[in-house]
Order: C-alpha cells, then structure tokens, then sequence
C-alpha cells in the first residue's frame, strides 16, 4: 500500500514529538549537551548519520505536494593532529504529485550533493572553520528529478560555538562542467546561516534559512526551519530527534514540515 504525502507528514509529527516526549522523561546521559553541541557543528570529529523528511505543500500552479527524505551522513577522516577531513553527503529521496503538470507524479532518487570539508581539530576561541570541494552528481533516477549534469565549486562553513551555544554560516557554489549538453547548466549558490541552543538534558532549540540562488533562471527560493529537538536512546543507540515547520520566505510553496532522526556515533 502506498503510503500517501499527508501520511508521511503525520508520521514525521507523530513520531518525532512522541518520541522526544519520552526523551523528556528519561534521564539523560552526561554527555546529552555535548552530543547535541557536536551535532550543531556540521564539521565535528563525529560521524553522523541523519535522516531529514521535509513534506511540503501548495507548489506552482497546480498546488502540488512534495516529500524528500535526505539522507545525509557525516564522516570524518583524521589526517594528521591538526587537521580533519569531514566529508559530507546528500542523496534525495522524492515522492512529488502535480508539480510538473496536473495529475503527474514522480518518485526515485534526486541528484546527490557530496562536500569534503578540510578543517583544523582544535578551535580559536570558539571560533571553527572549514572549507573544500562540493560536488553535484547526477543520479536522479527521472529527467524531473535530475539536472543530468555533474557539478563542482567551492564550499566553506564558519561558526561560533561555545556550550550550549551555536551560531554560523554554510555556503557552496556549484557550476556544472560535464553531462547532458540538452540540459540547461548549472549555476547555483546555496547559502544556510543556522543557530543552535542546547541544555544539559540534551534538548534544545534551533534553527536554519536555506536559500538557493539559481543565477541561470535568475530565481531564488528561501525556506526559514525552526526546530525543537531533544537527544535520546533507541536501544544503546544514541539518536537525536528534531521536529519543526518549514517556512517559505516568498516562492511558489505554501508550506511545510521537517522532522529528523540522527543516529549518533561519538568517538
């Protein structure tokens, strides 16, 4: 049985506020703070495997519906004492109806985002940089999920971090080099300032704004994502949960949800 998108979005809901629920009444490793501190910086020395439903609502001119499940694991690499390789990827996975046309859907993968962040281990005075490569590759499994085009350009993060405090800035720019020359190019900036609070339970409250310049169609879309989340146990498995709405900043969307699971894996 097919499982449709107002489905989907109540399982994010469901499950992500039950859940942190009984986080709210379990007690709490000693770590609970650090774990959700490691997990606001998006090049800690901590592999991470989150999964990010977004369910979005009232696209274009047929007020279509759109579901992506992203998952995205973190992996970092140690290269010497100083310094860290934290690589990063992004694969879509998209169920959307009445978006291309009325009564049109489409479901499979969307185009991967892969980022290699080189970043120094110890910290200047709370303040954490990284900065490498970005890669678009296409492996979107439709014409209406993929750009058919392979992409590189730089991407670059800076933060400020102190306990139970996060704040800083994500950017990345792609331009397409190779693929299908009937396709239009790629030329996007991708810009993610975020903000994070945390407690000593482990939970706290946050918040990001994605914004995406498409510089060849001149057009930009911009969502602001506020979330509350909490970190607790699966088993022996530490997981951070998060909940929230996803709010266009004008485009053609209406509106949205997020919920996240993140399985946690501190050194």
């Amino acid at each position: 049985m097919k499982i449709g998108i107002q489905g989907k979005a109540l399982f994010i809901f469901v499950f992500s506020s039950l859940s942190i629920c009984v986080y709210a009444q379990e007690k709490p490793a000693a770590s609970a703070q650090e774990l959700a501190d490691k997990l606001s910086n998006p090049v800690a020395n901590m592999i991470s495997v989150p999964f990010q439903s977004n369910v979005d609502y009232g696209i274009g001119p047929y007020h279509g519906s759109k579901y992506t499940m992203n998952f995205q694991p973190v992996v970092p690499i140690s290269l010497n004492p100083k310094w860290n390789l934290i690589t990063r990827y992004i694969i879509p996975i998209v169920d959307q109806h009445d978006i291309t046309g009325e009564g049109e859907s489409q479901f499979g993968l969307s185009d991967a985002t892969l980022s290699a962040f080189f970043s120094p281990v110890e910290s200047k005075n709370g303040w954490i940089w990284g900065a490498g490569p970005a890669f678009l590759v296409p492996i979107g499994t439709s014409d209406f999920l993929s750009t058919r085009k392979w992409g590189i350009g730089p991407t670059v993060l800076v933060l400020r971090q102190s306990k139970g405090l996060t704040y800083g800035l994500l950017a990345n720019q792609l331009w397409s080099f190779a693929g299908d020359e009937s396709r239009t190019d790629v030329n996007q900036m991708f810009l993610q300032p975020f903000f994070a609070k945390s407690w000593k339970s482990g939970g706290g409250v946050g918040g990001n704004m994605e914004i995406t310049f498409n510089w060849k169609a001149n057009t930009t879309t911009a969502f602001f994502n506020p979330v509350i989340n909490g970190i607790t146990k699966l088993g022996k498995q530490a997981v951070q949960l998060a909940v929230g709405p996803r709010i266009p900043l004008g485009g053609t969307t209406a509106f949205g949800f997020r919920g996240v699971i993140v399985f946690v894996f501190p050194k």
